[in-house]
């Protein structure tokens, strides 16, 4: 599965002869830029091969009148997945029982194919994603990356969904990468707020910022955020670390795109980072560990509290900062390097040497 195959090239060691470092130096640097200046490896010999379904499409051209026999015809095509999407995702308590008496599937999967507004979604799915060929390509460039830096990566299954706006963007299940696009109809479709997403969120809800939720899902399934009894600064770092790692994997991406910013807000960041860090130390936060004072500032919100005219998320921001940092003072450090090792956060910022201007 690529979820074991990704911690397994995790956990191998990079300890490469110092020929073998400055010759991959000396390549790296004939190769075009990313996001971040840096140059970028060529993955063009990379082979991945992809495989994505449109399961929302499967499932949304079953017969209503053959409800149970059409689900016994998908859980032949989705084997691996029918099951966990029907009772894990949905929460239909049909549990392999495709018999049209099932009251899971009289009840629940009836109202789901046949209500007016759960049709509708489809009709709007269909029209925002009549194919999803560049998300595709997108994904496949991804995942050349992700192979390119760790070898043992594992291309999973990609499955397009709809959960009818339960929030499930982007998530892994063993070898798959289900992805819903109900989560991707951009900041204008009116029925966001009616399921309590607010403005600011529903802003970030862009077709263009699937690949960055794909990949972050498969960072997190290996490397899960850990906020629990953590300072400021570990959190930032981790989080430093995840958008670093997809900063890697989609490097044509613009570094606002990265983090879910408008290109204002990336340039309000920019413009402020040195007044951003100084407050978390004015405030003495970078230390500490009060979870309802510190965590707002690396999770989505409207604004940083403290910084008026700010997006959220400054933490974030400034986690990619101090670990960009640090990987310019430690060169020959690879990716699989700074993702395995555990990191005393103290340390990791003054080997940094990050000094915002």
């Amino acid at each position: 599965m690529f979820i074991k195959s990704f911690q397994r090239a995790v956990k191998l060691s990079t300890g490469l002869p110092q020929c073998f470092l400055i010759a991959a130096l000396l390549l790296a640097t004939l190769n075009s830029c990313n996001n971040s200046g840096e140059s970028k490896p060529d993955v063009t010999k990379v082979e991945v091969k992809l495989n994505s379904r449109r399961f929302d499409r499967d499932l949304a051209a079953i017969d209503t009148n053959h409800i149970g026999a059409g689900l016994q015809a998908l859980s032949t095509k989705y084997p691996d997945f029918l099951n966990f999407y029907l009772d894990t995702l949905m929460g239909l308590g049909i549990q392999g029982n495709f018999s049209d008496s099932n009251p899971g599937i009289q009840k629940g999967m009836r109202t789901f194919l046949t209500y007016k507004d759960y049709r509708g979604l489809f009709d709007t799915i269909n029209k925002h994603f009549p194919d999803t060929k560049e998300l595709d390509e997108q994904l496949a460039s991804g995942f050349k990356y992700a192979k390119h830096y760790f070898p043992a990566f594992k291309e999973p299954k990609v499955i397009y969904i709809t959960s009818l706006l339960n929030k499930y963007g982007a998530f892994t299940y063993g070898d798959i990468l289900g992805i819903g696009l109900d989560m991707f109809l951009g900041a204008s479709y009116p029925y966001y707020r009616s399921v309590g997403i607010p403005e600011y969120m529903a802003e970030k809800l862009e077709p263009e910022n699937i690949p960055v939720a794909a990949f972050r899902a498969i960072y997190e399934d290996v490397m899960p955020f850990q906020p629990d009894n953590r300072t400021l600064l570990d959190m930032m770092i981790q989080r430093g670390k995840e958008m670093y790692y997809v900063s890697k994997v989609l490097p044509d991406l613009p570094e606002e795109q990265l983090l879910s910013y408008t290109k204002e807000q990336q340039e309000w960041c920019v413009k402020n980072e040195a007044l951003i860090y100084n407050f978390f130390i004015s405030k003495n936060f970078l230390y500490s560990t009060n979870w309802q004072e510190i965590l707002r500032y690396v999770s989505d919100a409207p604004e940083s509290t403290g910084l008026p005219g700010s997006p959220g998320n400054v933490g974030t921001f400034t986690g990619l900062q101090i670990v960009k940092a640090y990987m310019k003072e430690h060169p020959q450090m690879t990716l699989q390097q700074l993702v395995q090792a555990k990191t005393d956060p103290q340390r990791f910022l003054q080997e940094s040497k990050y000094k915002p201007k």
